[in-house]
């Protein structure tokens, strides 16, 4: 009898996790070497989820963040740089150290990374006092729809690609 009711606990219990799925903004990271120091952004990563076309428009998704146009760069907790040495992100000098990454969509064809020196809040808290700097940003469409957001770190270029947008900065 014992045995029958562990297995029917059991049984409850995975029915239950596997129902829950995957989360919807998954935590992701990206980290690459820049004059030999490492860089790691960190982030959660929303899926496009049918909303293909509502993201960033003008009444989309990201419009009813209370600090739009400026946005998280992401999902959940806001998007954190961490650089182990001196880096320079477009126009920005950017100390070794700890930072958040937003965004300013206000333009959608031309966004503006900001670097943001306050560290630690929820996404949705920015403190434009705060900002290291700002720099714009190389605005592309990517080849295909880009479900999940995704960062890259690659050839001297940072890359922030989701949905129909991608933008890029160099970093150095």
């Amino acid at each position: 009898m014992k045995r029958l009711i562990v297995c029917a606990g059991l049984l409850v219990a995975s029915t239950a996790l596997l129902a829950q799925g995957a989360p919807k903004s998954p935590a992701a990271k990206e980290s690459a070497t820049i004059g030999g120091h490492a860089v790691t952004i960190t982030y959660s990563s929303p899926r496009v989820n049918g909303r293909e076309g509502k993201i960033f428009a003008k009444d989309g998704l990201i419009s009813q963040n209370p600090h739009y146009p400026v946005w998280r760069a992401g999902a959940n907790a806001a998007t954190a740089l961490h650089t182990e040495g001196d880096i320079k992100l477009g126009d920005i000098k950017v100390p070794k150290g700890d930072y958040t990454l937003f965004v300013d969509i206000s333009d959608p064809d031309n966004w503006v990374l900001i670097v943001n020196k306050q560290t630690g809040q929820g996404g949705l808290s920015y403190d434009g006092s705060q900002d290291l700097g700002k720099t714009k940003m190389k605005m592309s469409k990517p080849p295909a729809m880009v479900e999940n957001l995704k960062y890259t770190i690659s050839g001297g270029t940072l890359t922030l690609a989701w949905e129909n947008h991608a933008a890029s900065v160099p970093i150095s």
